[in-house]
């Protein structure tokens, strides 16, 4: 390659490179609120699905084995906490309102439904266990989906509401930095 070419190619690189690191700077400055309202969101629309589903449902919890200290509530107990969680934090999440108390909530919430349903009954070995990451359940668990929805509030729990929410909103208003 001839010399005018060569600096023709470079230039063309560094402009190419400027330009990427300038919208990268742009998306980052305008658009870094708006990724805890998608997971909220999402995470509403799962959570209150779930609830309702309860509220015009019949208990079946009845025969469940709970993890400790969760095996100590009766059936019934069980089956209004994670109504009544499921119903209500579904709304905070859209408002913003206490995220990261309702994120952690709906974790233990998440926890306990793995362990009780989702998990596998029986699995000898990591390729059995792995069986269950699915959507389906074919006798080997189904976990994915409550994983994916513990992946999603732990981000929320760390990350908080973001600036579009009432947390951001009563944050600004009533704490002193």
């Amino acid at each position: 390659m001839d010399l005018p070419k060569a600096v023709n190619c470079q230039c063309l690189i560094l402009q190419t490179k400027r330009i990427l690191a300038q919208t990268n700077h742009w998306i980052g400055n305008n658009t870094s609120g708006y990724a805890p309202i998608f997971l909220r969101l999402v995470l509403a629309y799962e959570f209150a699905e779930a609830g309702l589903e309860k509220l015009m449902g019949e208990n079946w919890f009845g025969n469940l084995p709970f993890p400790f200290p969760f095996s100590l509530l009766p059936a019934d107990v069980s089956w209004n906490l994670s109504m009544g969680l499921e119903l209500i934090g579904p709304i905070a999440l859209i408002l913003g309102l206490a995220t990261r108390f309702f994120s952690l909530a709906l974790m233990v919430l998440t926890v306990v439904a793995i362990a009780a349903v989702h998990w596998p009954a029986e699995w000898h070995t990591l390729g059995e266990l792995w069986q269950g990451y699915a959507i389906t359940d074919k006798g080997f668990g189904n976990y994915k989906l409550p994983l994916l929805y513990l992946l999603m509030l732990a981000s929320l729990f760390c990350s908080g509401a973001g600036w579009l929410s009432l947390d951001y909103w009563l944050g600004r208003k009533f704490v002193k930095h």
